[in-house]
């Protein structure tokens, strides 16, 4: 189609599952002794889990405000400080154009209950060490400031609010391939002209999910400062648990790029993948735009996690990195291959503290069953798709 289309397929379906990074002013010598409680902690405050129900109870009209709003809403509600909104993706805490009356009341049933939930899968929450950083300038304008410094890292999305509307628009977009004859190589890639009301309609209900996941990831920030309060006393800006970026990935985004040596305003999808910019663009919250965007990679609970920045050659790939390690096991080959209770005890013998629901957890995201992250991120920057800032390695790990 000339002017483009937007395929929900090609989004995915927990539309804005992404990573928030916090930095604290703690050293892992402070954190080790009180590692265990802190870990415990976490799992108690947040919710996780196959099906997990939040402590938030919101009302229809709530449920469309924190969709419209994002993680605005939640600074609104407490959770959180307005600093927070200048360190997401999205500057402020929210994409425009969301339209709650464009999502489904079954998208809206399913979401309601698991707002303020971490989810299950991949998802995870951890407490990690900084193991090493590469680019010392770039790691201080991003708040990391050396070896042995106590981060923390939450990967999770828009739970079934999100699932559902890919689900329903899915099925939008079939009518709509055949009705604009658009002929589809798979029937999960299909679409509909950028200029259509069924896109329009998609934008809107896709935005809204996009500002689920940010307000989700904001108010289990807030739930995560208060485990640090909780047990190491004071209060979380004593700690210095400052938000050093949320970034996004399975979304689509109307961006200006280059092409041919034009410019062209395109419709950029990112289905497990993440925007890495360079400095300048002015789509980077300002309190980064002369640095570069920060680029978050997990690896896996068993190996590291990795802070990069955006670079100019990363045009190629209209920005964009890869968002993790990338899975060599389906979840499936994964659980036939390790048992979740050697796992548990092979990760607590070597120093970490771990809480998962149920020892399947630990084994559906076994290390082994995803590449390894040191050689994806080295890839990653021998491409020129992103320089690597910092390593983190896990010293707790929350499994969903």
């Amino acid at each position: 189609m000339e002017d483009g289309v937007v395929s929900p397929g090609g989004v995915g379906y927990d539309i804005n599952c992404g990573v928030r990074l916090l930095a604290t002013g703690l050293t892992d010598k402070q954190v080790r002794p009180k590692l265990r409680q802190l870990v415990d902690a976490l799992y108690f405050n947040i919710p996780c889990g196959v099906g997990g129900k939040g402590k938030l109870r919101l009302s229809p009209a709530q449920l469309d405000d924190a969709t419209t709003s994002g993680a605005k809403w939640a600074i609104e509600q407490g959770f959180g400080v307005e600093k927070d909104l200048s360190h997401v993706e999205e500057e402020g805490g929210f994409i425009k154009g969301a339209d709650a009356s464009k999502v489904s009341d079954m998208a809206k049933k399913r979401g309601a209950p698991q707002f303020g939930t971490l989810g299950s899968g991949n998802h995870f929450i951890e407490v990690q060490r900084v193991d090493k950083v590469y680019d010392v300038e770039t790691a201080k304008a991003f708040g990391i400031t050396g070896e042995g410094q106590v981060t923390v890292m939450i990967h999770s999305g828009s739970r079934g609010y999100g699932h559902q509307v890919c689900d329903d628009y899915i099925r939008v977009m079939l009518q709509a391939a055949k009705k604009y004859g658009i002929e589809l190589a798979d029937s999960e890639l299909c679409c509909a002209p950028l200029s259509s009301n069924e896109a329009q309609d998609y934008f809107g209900a896709m935005n809204s999910a996009v500002n689920y996941a940010f307000c989700n990831r904001q108010v289990m920030t807030h739930w995560a400062r208060e485990s640090f309060q909780q047990v190491l006393g004071g209060s979380w800006e004593d700690y210095g648990m400052g938000l050093v970026y949320d970034v996004c990935h399975n979304i689509a985004k109307m961006e200006e790029h280059q092409v041919e040596g034009k410019n062209a305003k395109l419709c950029v999808h990112r289905k497990g993948a993440t925007r890495a910019f360079p400095k300048g663009r002015k789509e980077i919250p300002s309190a980064y735009r002369l640095v570069g965007q920060p680029v978050l990679i997990p690896g896996t609970m068993q190996t590291a996690s990795y802070l990069l920045v955006g670079v100019e050659s990363g045009a190629q790939t209209w920005f964009s990195t890869c968002h993790g390690a990338g899975r060599v096991m389906s979840r499936h080959e994964a659980l036939r291959n390790y048992r979740g209770t050697e796992l548990w005890k092979e990760m607590e013998a070597s120093g970490m503290a771990v809480k998962a629901p149920t020892p399947q957890s630990l084994a559906e995201e076994a290390g082994g069953a995803y590449k390894n992250v040191d050689d994806v991120v080295e890839s990653v920057e021998m491409a020129g798709l992103s320089k690597i800032v910092a390593r983190m390695t896990p010293l707790g790990v929350i499994k969903g």
